[in-house]
């Protein structure tokens, strides 16, 4: 520590007159500097002993920094001294910033900028710390985007309290905190020096003192001269070194740019037309021709002369930019460009050519008057830059025909707009218009009147009567009420109206008798009337419409949407439509189809779907229907001539149905039919209806899960040759015929839940990509001698008979995702109480997708058997942001509920570190994220106490908890179509929603973990809400946006109740939803809920002569390993899957350590059995029964750990050599690799009774807090005298008589001292007190394997001999606990083993505790996984 305190004390630098609240403050801009590689920590954070000084220097994990190629934002580890520390204490208005000085602001170079701690209070001003020696300016970045210079005013600690306010922080010392973390620089980043990327210089400006030729002749000689490539020009300067004489300008675009092959290193370039000339330029090397070829030949491609410098930070236009006299087109969008300076804004009219120019989001203010005097103008864009008023000098742009204004605060408009008589388009979305403005009917050239996201609460007709002029009116999101009437000949030219996302009631349009287009979804309408003179499209979803009224009948519709409405018939005008193509009446309370609506000879696609259709009308002649959704209906049959009179039908749904059996393909075996799609799921179909199925030879899709299938006939199935896809789950299948082989296309088969013995023939099929046979009941799998190189995943989980030899697995090692049951290993005293009061099932899949972008996180034992935590995370079209909050929420969690026992304090602080340990990865990706977390609470008035249940959500996962039979949704929907507040907070943020209700077309979720480029418009603040559970509460289940888009609360209910298996009916849930049309990806967890009356937690004891087995799960042969409390281990039931396509790199390797560096847990708290308030007294709980209590201590308890994602591929076939292998997966050739920082933790080996008072050890907390800081580290107990430790789902039993002979492993020794292949492990030192057990599992020539059925006979405890002394003197000194070797000429019943080991008598082992750790040293087993 004294060590630690040097590097953290830095150099007195304060100077008279600093900025503080108290005089004896440090000074603005006290700094500890970090630059330098002996001030590198490459092993990990130290932690300090209880009782020591806990203060360190910043340390940077150069490791890390170097893998990651980035700014090392989450991997750098900052912590104060006890000068930084007396600093924060007392005034949360204290704190410091981190002064980053020049670097890559893109994380593209190698190089890493310096880091310094200014210490100054909110007060504190740029100008202030600039005085102190931080630079002569500060910039500040947000997110890794743009570099904004701060004004000397502004204030940056406020800014960042500011930011961390608006993100949900709402405790003014966990503000200083964060405050004051590094990590937040991958959010918010101060530089003293402005940065540039070496892209940005290439593109902005190149230049150089080269030799230069003149014309294609050799009249000219070479001479050096300065060459600058700006703009869309080559600028030749006439002396050498110098600007001051006469400039050559060489336009070039149109042109072109050659290489000149007798010369090294030399280009030609040569402008366009008749007059062209040349310049010929001879480079110094490779590098300089490779970068001025590069942007030179993007000039001469244009068409037009464009010059693009959008997202730079600059402030100014570069000098030799106005050299470019030919430049019509200019885009510095995403700038700060500034109004005064050689490149201000008021230096644009020198661009005489100048038509287009983008200044939208700039921060302008103000409208930039100087842009009027640029009469050129054609089109203009200064959308999103908070602009208030509009110049009166707008009018002098008279050649102006676009202009937008979008996303400001304008409210008005001046009238000398109206004299721009050529404008033609004018954007005004986004701004706070109350009324149309009147200075549009002089505007006559405009025809779109755009103000969707305005405040129009009433649309005054009357106010369009002089706008005879408009054509299309977007007034969608403005909260519109009402139209007020007006004159009937107002909207007879409007042809588009757009109306959507606001509060009608009612909507008549029947005056619009040009109406071409209407959008009016997600209104509150109930009833529509229309002209139908124009009508082509119609969209009306999501209103409470009963009928819709249109006349004349509108022989023009194509396209017809009424989803969602309350239809309980279809209007007579519907059939009479001529044209009409796609009808969508989904979700309405339909009882029968019009006959004449399917005979339609226009009809193409037809939806009908969530009804209530008992029949459909026999077709009277053939129709060209090609797609029928009928799902969700109460259909028994169809009409027997359907399939031949629909022969154009290429997509059929029918599932969830009542039909028994379906009609023939065709008249006669020779069947014309074109089907290519069919889902057949959720019926009463028998295995009779596949011999109907043989007509359908064009079959791709066949979804047939659910139904009442005994067999497949395997003639019929042999005859489907271009099958890819089949879904035979949920029947009762005994085996799938093995004529499935003649289906040579087939990619998936999918057939879990039935009672296949026998593993199908497919695994000769040459494109088989995924296979999943889970809930079965295979035995065996009979394999060829090689496996097709597509198969990607195989899913055998469920199968509770299987037994695959180590030559199976390993013919699946090239799998990437291989899912199998890891049996559990139980020892003798251990408990399964979490088991007996709560268990889960959990299911995946991919849809029609390329990758998984949907993670689980299931732990059934976190912190202590009490207190369970699940989680599903859902990326949309991103796997590296779940992926990463799979493997760090957990442990986030646990810290949190140390720190605080206020629900929705602990869990938002969960999301909002989750969020930021993203780090670079949560810039741009992001996740809808879910948590729900289960503990037990006791209060004043229920001494006994009870399970509450809190969730916390962002996004659109949702949980929903099933109880009496009946779903209470637990969770709130944080996208813009559902949640109305969330819109309104997103539009008074002057964000640009797109048409299809997405934040600047990215996402549709106003709440998120990442995507942190959208602050403020998108937040991760969660929504937290605590239930309080009870005996009539049966199961949560928790889905993503996928699931509960297809599938309505009270049937997912439905459908776990007839399941009741927790993983069944997550896969069922899966499927439904995929043969219900999902294709995105799509994630189930359900958790089946045992709580009792009482709310009793205490431990069940055991029966004699058996183990404890969880409710409703068959019992284990070997107790369960041992539940880590806070982690996805090897027990807690994950099975996530790394895709191999997945590159650290592009996930933004800077992770962030899963374990927090703040409030370190020292102490070690031992756990004796647990007993309720209404149960006190403990009973051993012992095979041979009777005795008096004793306690089961836990010797150690894991702490959340330290990890980060590395990009190197692991050379065994696991995603890393230390990350814990999730339950049930083998991930091999996984590109995605955790990293582990290991940390020691001591443990006490506890052997006797307590005697008196003193030894009591520290008091048992429910919460765990008496975690120590580990990695993924191993829970270690003893038990019997056998000190067990919980690893990838094995037991390793170590005692005194093994010890001798586990140095002679071949499979473990060769791992003692060796540091794994990622490094995480430091190298064993003979100085150490520790044993470091790396327990690997054994590498063959063939690939590698793992059997979590079978442990390996080799798998044991080795003890390196260099420590092997050492070892034997610390375990002669723990006799009592653990004995030495055995002699030599032991007996031959000496091995047998000791039958106090199997039924211990408590009594007999006195238990006494060893030293404390400060005083003795101790054994600390380091596990790397």
């Amino acid at each position: 520590m004294e060590e630690e305190d040097s590097l953290a004390a830095a150099p007195d630098r304060r100077k008279p007159g600093g900025v503080g609240d108290s005089g004896g403050a440090p000074a603005v801009g006290a700094e500890l500097g970090v630059a330098g590689s002996e001030r590198v920590a490459a092993a990990g954070v130290e932690h300090s002993a209880p009782g020591g000084r806990g203060g360190t220097g910043i340390r940077v994990l150069k490791r890390n920094m170097k893998r990651n190629g980035s700014q090392g934002c989450v991997t750098r580890k900052s912590r104060f001294g006890s000068r930084e520390r007396d600093w924060l204490k007392g005034d949360t208005q204290r704190g410091c910033v981190c002064l980053y000085g020049p670097g890559d602001p893109q994380g593209t170079s190698s190089s890493q900028p310096d880091l310094r701690l200014a210490l100054c209070s909110t007060s504190t001003t740029v100008e202030e710390l600039c005085t102190q020696g931080s630079g002569r300016s500060l910039y500040v970045q947000l997110h890794g985007d743009l570099l904004r210079r701060l004004d000397t005013t502004e204030r940056p600690l406020q800014m960042v309290y500011d930011y961390l306010v608006t993100i949900g922080y709402t405790d003014p010392l966990r503000v200083q905190r964060e405050a004051a973390n590094s990590d937040l620089s991958c959010m918010i980043r101060f530089y003293t020096e402005k940065p540039l990327s070496a892209d940005q210089m290439e593109r902005t400006l190149l230049k150089g003192v080269f030799s230069v030729r003149k014309g294609k002749t050799q009249l000219h000689k070479w001479a050096e001269r300065q060459v600058i490539l700006c703009g869309t020009c080559l600028i030749v300067a006439s002396v050498k070194d110098s600007l001051t004489g006469k400039m050559h300008i060489l336009p070039l675009v149109g042109g072109k740019v050659e290489e000149v092959k007798r010369r090294m290193h030399c280009l030609m370039f040569s402008s366009s037309g008749s007059q062209a000339q040349t310049y010929y330029v001879n480079f110094d090397n490779l590098a300089e021709y490779l970068r001025w070829h590069r942007q030179a030949s993007k000039i001469v491609s244009q068409t037009i002369s464009l010059v693009d410098l959008s997202c730079y930070s600059l402030e100014e236009l570069p000098e030799y930019l106005f050299y470019s006299q030919d430049v019509t087109h200019l885009n510095l969008r995403h700038n700060y460009i500034k109004m005064e300076g050689p490149g201000g804004l008021q230096h644009l009219n020198r661009f005489s050519q100048l038509k287009s120019l983008n200044l939208s989001h700039n921060r302008l203010g103000i409208f930039p008057e100087s842009i009027c005097d640029i009469l050129s103008l054609t089109e203009l864009n200064l959308s999103c830059n908070g602009l208030q008023v509009v110049p009166t000098q707008i009018g002098n742009l008279q050649s102006l025909q676009t202009l937008f204004l979008d996303g400001n605060q304008l409210d008005s408009l001046p009238d000398e707009l109206g004299a721009l008589s050529q404008l033609c388009i004018l954007g005004l979305s986004f701004n706070n218009f109350a009324t149309v403005s009147p200075v549009l009917e002089k505007l006559t050239g405009v025809d779109r009147l755009a103000m969707a996201g305005n405040r129009v609460a009433t649309l005054e007709l009357g106010s369009l009567t002089n706008m005879g002029h408009l054509r299309s009116i977007d007034l969608r999101l403005n909260g519109l009420r009402r139209l007020q009437s007006g004159s009937p000949d107002v909207l007879k030219f409007i042809t588009h109206l757009d109306v959507r996302d606001n509060l009608l009631t009612s909507l008549d349009l029947s005056s619009a008798c040009n109406l071409e287009t209407l959008h009016c979804q997600h209104n509150q309408l109930g009833a529509l009337t229309l002209s139908g003179f124009t009508l082509r499209t119609l969209y009306a979803s999501g209103n409470r419409l009963t009928t819709v009224n249109i006349y004349p009948v509108p022989n023009q519709l194509t396209h017809m949407d009424l989803s969602r409405n309350s239809l309980e018939y279809l209007p007579d005008w519907v059939c009479d439509t001529r044209k009409i193509e796609v009808l969508d009446v989904t979700h309405n309370l339909l009882s029968d189809l019009p006959g004449r609506l399917l005979s339609s000879l226009s009809l193409r696609k037809l939806l009908v779907g969530n009804n209530r259709l008992s029949r459909l009308p026999d077709l009277l002649d053939h129709i060209p229907l090609e797609a029928l959704d009928l799902q969700h209906n109460k259909l028994s049959e169809l009409p027997e001539s359907f399939f031949y009179k629909a022969l154009n039908l290429r997509y059929l749904n029918l599932s969830a149905n009542s039909l028994e059996t379906i009609p023939p393909s065709g008249q006669s075996e020779e069947s014309l039919s074109t089907l290519q799609e069919l889902y057949l799921t959720g019926n009463n179909l028998s295995e009779h209806c596949a011999t109907l199925l043989v007509g359908h030879q064009n079959l791709r899709v066949l979804h047939i899960a659910y139904n009442q299938l005994l067999s497949f006939p395997a003639s019929k199935l042999s005859k489907l040759e271009l099958l890819e896809e089949l879904n035979l789950s949920g029947n009762n299948l005994k085996t799938i015929p093995s004529t499935v082989s003649n289906c040579k296309r087939l990619h998936t088969l999918i057939a879990h839940s039935n009672h296949i013995s026998v593993f199908p023939e497919i695994l000769g099929l040459p494109e088989i990509k995924l296979v999943d046979l889970s809930c079965n009941e295979l035995t065996e799998i009979l394999l060829p001698d090689s496996l097709p190189s597509t198969l990607q995943e195989l899913d055998l989980t469920g199968n509770s008979s299987l037994i695959l030899e180590h030559k199976t697995l390993n013919l699946f090692s090239h799998i990437t995702t291989l899912k199998l049951d890891q049996k559990p290993v139980i020892s003798t005293g251990d408990s399964l109480h979490s088991s007996s009061l709560w268990s889960h099932g959990y299911a995946e899949m991919s849809g029609q997708r390329n990758k998984l972008c949907v993670s689980v996180l299931a732990v059934d034992r976190f912190g202590d058997s009490t207190e369970a935590a699940y989680g599903i995370f859902d990326g949309d079209r991103n796997e590296e942001v779940p992926r990463l909050l799979q493997c760090t929420m957990g442990d986030v969690l646990s810290e949190e509920i140390q720190n605080s026992s206020v629900d929705t304090v602990y869990m938002s602080n969960t999301f909002l570190i989750s969020h930021r340990k993203l780090g670079m990865a949560g810039q741009k990706l992001g996740a809808s994220a879910l948590l729900c977390y289960i503990h037990h609470e006791a209060s004043a008035s229920d001494p006994s106490g009870f399970f509450s249940l809190t969730v916390a959500n962002v996004g659109t996962c949702q949980a929903l908890l099933c109880r009496d039979g009946q779903p209470l949704s637990l969770s709130k929907v944080f996208s813009l179509e559902q949640c109305a507040e969330e819109a309104e907070r997103v539009k008074q943020g002057k964000a640009i929603i797109t048409e299809d209700n997405k934040v600047s077309g990215v996402t549709c979720c106003s709440r998120l973990l990442g995507c942190s480029y959208l602050y403020p418009w998108v937040l991760p603040k969660p929504w937290v809400r605590t239930e309080p559970l009870c005996s009539q509460d049966e199961f949560l289940i928790l889905g993503n946006r996928a699931l509960f888009a297809k599938l309505s609360y009270q049937e997912a209910v439905s459908t776990v109740l007839a399941v009741r298996d927790p993983r069944a009916a997550a896969k069922k849930l899966c499927t439904l939803a995929q043969s219900y049309g999902c294709r995105d990806n799509v994630g189930a967890v359900v958790v089946a809920l045992h709580i009792a009356e009482d709310g009793c937690t205490c431990e069940p004891p055991l029966a004699p002569g058996e183990g404890r087995t969880s409710t409703g799960a068959p019992v284990l042969p070997m107790a369960t390993t041992l539940g880590e409390p806070a982690t996805p281990s090897s027990s807690s039931g994950i099975a996530s899957e790394f895709s191999s396509e997945t590159s650290a790199s592009e996930v933004g390797s800077e992770a962030g350590s899963t374990a927090s560096d703040e409030h370190p847990s020292s102490g070690l708290t031992s756990r004796p059995e647990r007993r309720c308030s209404l149960h006190p007294a403990s009973t051993l709980c012992s095979t041979a029964g009777g005795g008096p209590a004793v306690t089961h201590p836990v010797l150690f308890q894991r702490q959340p750990s330290s990890a980060t994602f590395s990009s190197n591929q692991s050379d065994n076939g696991l995603d890393s050599d230390d990350e814990v292998p999730l339950e049930g997966v083998i991930s091999n050739g996984s590109k995605l690799e955790v990293e582990v920082d290991i940390h020691c933790c001591a443990f006490q080996i506890r052997s006797g009774n307590r005697d008196g008072p003193d030894d009591q050890g520290p008091p048992y907390d429910q919460r765990g807090s008496g975690y120590s800081n580990g990695g993924f580290g191993e829970k270690l107990r003893l038990q019997n005298n056998v000190v067990v430790s919980a690893t990838n789902g094995c037991l390793l039993a170590v005692c005194g008589r093994e010890i001798s002979d586990l140095k002679k492993s071949p499979s473990t020794s060769s791992l003692f001292g060796k540091k794994l292949s990622n490094g995480s492990v430091v190298a064993l030192e003979d100085s150490h007190n520790l044993i470091e057990v790396a327990l690997e599992a054994p590498k063959k020539k063939s690939g590698y394997f793992s059997a979590p059925a079978q442990q390996d006979p080799e798998d044991q405890l080795v003890v390196p001999a260099s420590l092997e002394q050492d070892v034997w003197e610390q375990l002669r000194a723990q006799s009592a606990v653990v004995p030495g070797p055995p002699p030599a000429s032991s007996s031959p019943t000496s091995n047998a083993r000791d039958p106090e080991w199997e039924n211990p008598q408590p009594s007999q082992l006195p238990l006494r505790d060893l030293a404390p750790s400060s005083a003795l040293p101790q054994e600390v087993y380091d596990t790397a996984l």
